[in-house]
């Protein structure tokens, strides 16, 4: 990986070495079984120029990872075009690239796996910080992210205008249904809980009901998940939770992008939005030889 790349990975806050294995995984599984027969039988002298374009209205993200993917194929000369964060519409090139036909056709299908696919979560996540603009809300993500590509959907979801959760079960502690089950109550799972981690560990509690709500701001929870709450509900919560100083409030359960302004005008803070991660679909970009 090149210094600038490297550089790149760090100052869009990702740990340049995760987002390497990542790629090498991705390009593991095009070139395990040998060399790229086609490219290299049809275009094996050529050098070409190309452009990603954006085929579609989105917004851009994953232009890093793009480059540690051109990084671990080598001989690409590559220029982004816009930055990730950036709106894109049908026609606008992204990023130029030359170098030797096999090396670009090679790296083609990885980086635009890469780039389609976190281009798709920061345009779901735009769309649900544009549609609850104004509000005091702030569209979150959750866990729900595919094995070894955390980091990078996080990222993507801050690159649409979001706000990462935790990124794993050690930064934070969630008490949800199962674990009051376990500890026997509400107000047991919040004890048992500070009783474990360290002072001033982060500590948000999920809740279902209103008695719930009602139990965690009692025994001195400040940070509530409500989930699957009516928006009757959730105004309710609200309420009892403007009672205590410092609380934030959390809306969660099947948040889409035509609820998703009603729900933020309950007064909560944030909307959790696993489909950011888990259903996005992808941003249609593709590559496209050009004469320079």
């Amino acid at each position: 990986m090149t210094p600038e790349t490297r550089g790149m990975l760090l100052e869009a806050g990702l740990d340049a070495d995760e987002a390497e294995r990542a790629v090498r995984l991705a390009l593991d599984e095009d070139f395990r079984y040998g060399p790229d027969v086609t490219s290299a039988a049809t275009a094996r002298d050529g050098r070409l120029s190309a452009e990603v374009v954006a085929r579609e209205n989105g917004v851009l993200a994953g232009l890093p990872v793009a480059f540690a993917v051109l990084d671990a194929i080598g001989g690409i000369e590559r220029e982004a075009l816009l930055a990730d964060g950036s709106r894109v519409g049908p026609g606008d090139a992204v990023l130029r690239l030359r170098g030797s036909a096999p090396a670009v056709l090679g790296a083609e299908r990885t980086m635009l796996n890469f780039l389609t696919h976190l281009s798709g979560i920061a345009t779901a996540t735009r769309a649900i910080a544009d549609a609850i603009s104004g509000t005091e809300a702030v569209v979150r993500d959750t866990r729900k992210t595919l094995p070894g590509l955390r980091q990078l959907q996080k990222y993507a979801v801050r690159c649409g205008g979001g706000e990462n959760h935790r990124m794993g079960l050690g930064d934070a502690a969630l008490i949800k249904d199962n674990h009051v089950a376990a500890a026997g109550s509400v107000t047991k799972a919040i004890e048992a809980v500070r009783a474990y981690a360290p002072a001033g560990f982060p500590l948000e509690v999920e809740c279902d009901s209103l008695d719930q709500v009602r139990e965690a701001l009692v025994a001195g929870a400040r940070f509530l998940l409500l989930d699957n709450m009516s928006l009757d509900m959730m105004r309710a919560a609200v309420a009892e939770a403007r009672r205590y100083p410092g609380v934030r409030l959390e809306a969660s359960g099947r948040i889409e992008l035509s609820t998703a302004r009603e729900i933020a005008l309950t007064g909560v803070d944030y909307l959790s939005v696993g489909a950011l991660t888990h259903s996005s679909r992808t941003l249609d970009l593709g590559l496209d030889f050009t004469n320079g």
